[in-house]
């Protein structure tokens, strides 16, 4: 890994911060149906340079920690550390992560490097458990009783802002749920 300052983030520049936002809206499944729970949080994405893989793959990664807390109570009720990876090459995004509950994520993308009107940059990215790709890794336990199927993540950054809308596809209580969080972002 290089920590060069040189380095060619490419769309993932952008996020490179702290970001601190109170406007999320977490709906989360339920036996009975949704839950609606209003949410603040931090994130935090460093810049730790390139990685070379098989000595014929560069990727530029941001490091990330994502803290969300409940309005009601400001319990922590979602904690996520993962890495946001660029490859120039092949204009692909990555997202990998981890959440305390035995899920594991690698969803990708495809960018171009096109900025929106406003000078902002979205990201998209996306992985499903049967994506040879882009998939999604969880206990046991949770293939069992809270089955994630799809994920899908589109975040836009620039001028001090950043808004992301999160769905995952969960097969719990018997039933396909949509949990989805959303929120808006100020670079601190």
């Amino acid at each position: 890994m290089s920590n060069n300052t040189d380095i060619d983030y490419g769309p993932l520049m952008g996020l490179i911060g702290t970001w601190k936002g109170d406007k999320g809206l977490d709906v989360a499944p339920e036996p009975d149906g949704a839950e609606n729970n209003p949410y603040y949080e931090t994130i935090t994405f460093e810049a730790i340079g390139d990685v070379t893989n098989a000595e014929s793959q560069t990727l530029t990664a941001l490091h990330y920690r994502q803290i969300v807390h409940r309005k009601s109570t400001d319990d922590v009720f979602h904690d996520e550390t993962g890495y946001w990876l660029w490859d120039s090459r092949s204009e692909t995004i990555m997202h990998s992560f981890t959440i305390p509950r035995a899920v594991c994520v690698l969803a990708g993308g495809k960018h171009t490097g096109a900025k929106n009107e406003d000078g902002s940059v979205t990201l998209e990215v996306s992985a499903g458990i049967d994506d040879a790709q882009w998939n999604i890794i969880q206990s046991p336990f949770m293939q069992s009783n809270a089955r994630t199927t799809a994920f899908r993540h589109r975040i836009t950054v620039g001028n001090g802002k950043l808004s992301y809308s999160e769905t995952t596809i969960v097969d719990i209580y018997g039933k396909v749920f949509e949990h989805t969080d959303d929120n808006e972002l100020l670079l601190q």
